[in-house]
């Protein structure tokens, strides 16, 4: 089957088998590897990408059914070698170990954004509920997010974030 989509503003053409999931699509058809799969199930968001303006599972959708979609990865968040304001708040606020989980945290919290430009604790906390980190905890990834937004968090304000 052919499909045909718009990843971070490029468009590819690829044929594929009808059962290949959109996470394999972009990292085995296009080669972009930012997105990762860590439970295939859809438990983790280790592999969420924003597909038609929506967070999405890609372990969870067939590439087909992304057929004439318009995609956004990981490797579209930064200008070339350049960082993200998100990003380098990720980086300033040690918001990553061992970054496994790191693509698709970045790419929900892009889709909070766009909805809250300057999200409350609580609306971080929901928008990231969906990506699991076993490393750094969540402290440092709401600081970096409230950081890129121009704000902080008040005091005792992330005293109960694990």
């Amino acid at each position: 089957m052919k499909v045909k989509t718009t990843v971070n503003g490029q468009v590819y053409e690829r044929e594929t088998v009808p059962y290949k999931t959109l996470l394999h699509f972009i990292r085995e058809e296009i080669g972009l590897t930012g997105t990762k799969e860590g439970c295939a199930a859809g438990e983790c968001g280790a592999c969420t990408v924003i597909l038609n303006g929506k967070p999405v599972n890609s372990c969870l959708v067939l590439a087909v059914e992304a057929n004439d979609a318009v995609i956004e990865t990981v490797e579209g968040e930064g200008a070339g070698n350049e960082l993200s304001d998100l990003q380098a708040a990720f980086e300033r606020h040690h918001a990553t170990q061992c970054g496994f989980c790191t693509p698709g945290m970045l790419m929900s919290i892009r889709d909070l954004l766009r909805r809250h430009p300057k999200p409350t604790v609580e609306q971080i906390k929901a928008g990231i509920e969906g990506n699991f980190c076993r490393c750094t905890g969540y402290v440092q990834v709401i600081e970096a997010v409230l950081d890129a937004t121009g704000q902080s968090a008040k005091k005792g304000e992330l005293k109960h974030v694990s």
